[in-house]
């Protein structure tokens, strides 16, 4: 069964979406939050995105590319960050939606950074590299949810999804499905919309 999906990107990866768009079956929302809501009000923003941009979806597609950083100075984040929130915020007419990061080819090599002895456990651990210099706070924040213990992430321990592009556009839904299902999970109770 496909989800409704919603694609959060920045104008740069804007082929990559309209790729999804056009080349993948996939069920998908075309709006993309381009004006700022004008209040104070941050639940009534919350409500007006989900409204007026999100509605029905159940998934959101994140685009993780080169200007995705949540440090990047010289690009205004609001937008995304935005998105997220909304996708993240559970309302009186909505549940959150499941969140899947798309990791873009040009990133994969600065995300996915191979295996590193951990100072921890003095295991070997798969490092992946989700954090301010890459992704908003919004994202980062909901894969590496802070936990008390252990030093290393499962799958149970994280709300967001993350796939590399290639794998993503091998095999969509099972991607969106996996987003979907977290939605029901324990770990959907820790996600913070404003981290």
């Amino acid at each position: 069964m496909g989800h409704k999906c919603f694609i959060s990107f920045k104008t740069t990866d804007e082929d990559y979406k309209k790729s999804i768009q056009n080349d993948l079956d996939i069920d998908m929302i075309d709006k993309s939050l381009n004006e700022a809501i004008n209040s104070d009000d941050e639940d009534y923003i919350m409500r007006k995105i989900r409204e007026d941009y999100l509605n029905n979806s159940t998934v959101t597609i994140h685009l993780i590319g080169a200007d995705s950083a949540e440090n990047n100075q010289l690009l205004n984040q609001n937008y995304i960050k935005r998105e997220l929130q909304a996708s993240l915020y559970t309302g009186n007419n909505n549940s959150k939606n499941g969140i899947l990061g798309v990791v873009l080819p040009e990133v994969i090599d600065s995300i996915y950074t191979g295996s590193h002895k951990c100072s921890t456990c003095n295991k070997t651990h798969n490092y992946v590299n989700i954090n301010d210099d890459t992704t908003i706070k919004e994202f980062s924040y909901n894969y590496y949810i802070p936990k008390d213990t252990g030093c290393a992430w499962g799958p149970e321990d994280r709300y967001c999804v993350l796939v590399k592009w290639d794998d993503f556009v091998s095999n969509p839904n099972k991607y969106i499905d996996l987003a979907y299902q977290k939605r029901d999970e324990p770990i959907a109770k820790k996600t913070k919309v404003r981290p």
